[in-house]
C-alpha cells in the first residue's frame, strides 16, 4: 500500500510551552512529523546537521545564539532544510534581516493554528511562505531602500527572467530546477546573477518585489 512520505520537522525555540504547542499542532497533521526539538541555537544547529529535516521552525529571540545567527550558521552547512522563521516579531528590520540571511519563510506566532499548518504544508512542498501582513511591510521596506533596478533595464537573460517569474510564484530552487529541467546548482548561479543585476539581496525580496511591482502597474 502506497503511503505518502511525511515531511520531517525540527523546532528551535527557547520556550518549552511553545515547543509543546507546536508538537501538538504537528501531531494533528498526517503530512508532517516532528523529529526533534532544540531549546537554543547551538543545540538546533547540531540537530539540523544530525537529522537534515525537511523543515526547521526557528524562533528569532533566543538567549545566546539568536535566530539570525542560527539561520546563518545553518545556511553555511550542507543541510538543505527549508528554514521557516516562526516568531512574535513583526519588526521590519527583523523580517528583512531574516530573508537576507536566507530564510525560506516568515510566520508569526499569533496566526491561527490552522493557518500555520497550512503554511507549513506549502513550505514542505518547496514554496516560500510569509504571513499576509508582512508581505506589504517587506514591499514597503524595499521601496524605501535603494531602489531595485527595473528588469527591463537590468539586462536579464531570457533564462533569468524565467527564473525570476518562478521565484515570484514562490518556487524553491529545487522546484525551479525540476520545472526547467536544469540542475539546482545552475539555478543557484542564475539566481545569484539576477539578484545582483536587480540590486536585491535575497530570493524572497525578489518574489515580494516582483509581485508588488505588478500590483502597482495595474
Amino acid at each position: 500500500m502506497n503511503q505518502t512520505r511525511r515531511s520531517t520537522v525540527v523546532t528551535i525555540d527557547d520556550h518549552p510551552l511553545f515547543r509543546k504547542g507546536v508538537a501538538d499542532l504537528i501531531a494533528l497533521d498526517d503530512t508532517l512529523t516532528l523529529v526533534g526539538e532544540a531549546a537554543c541555537g547551538e543545540e538546533g544547529l547540531a540537530l539540523a546537521l544530525e537529522l537534515n529535516p525537511d523543515l526547521i521552525l526557528l524562533d528569532l529571540n533566543m538567549k545566546g545564539m539568536d535566530g539570525i545567527e542560527t539561520l546563518k550558521a545553518i545556511k553555511k552547512t550542507d543541510v538543505d532544510s527549508r528554514v521557516i522563521i516562526l516568531t512574535v516579531s513583526d519588526n521590519e528590520e527583523h523580517v528583512v534581516a531574516a530573508f537576507r540571511a536566507g530564510a525560506d519563510g516568515y510566520l508569526l506566532k499569533d496566526m491561527e493554528p490552522e493557518q500555520i499548518l497550512e503554511r507549513l504544508q506549502v513550505a514542505a512542498r518547496g514554496r516560500l511562505v510569509i504571513s499576509d501582513k508582512l508581505t506589504e511591510l517587506l514591499a514597503h521596506a524595499l521601496r524605501e531602500e535603494s531602489a531595485p533596478r527595473d528588469p527591463d533595464k537590468a539586462g536579464l537573460t531570457e533564462r533569468e527572467e524565467q527564473i525570476l517569474d518562478l521565484i515570484a510564484s514562490g518556487l524553491s530552487n529545487k522546484l525551479i530546477a525540476r520545472k526547467l529541467k536544469i540542475t539546482e546548482g545552475t539555478v543557484k548561479v542564475h539566481v545569484k546573477h539576477l539578484l545582483k543585476k536587480l540590486n536585491l539581496h535575497s530570493r524572497l525580496e525578489a518574489a515580494v518585489w516582483v509581485v508588488d511591482r505588478k500590483k502597482f502597474r495595474r
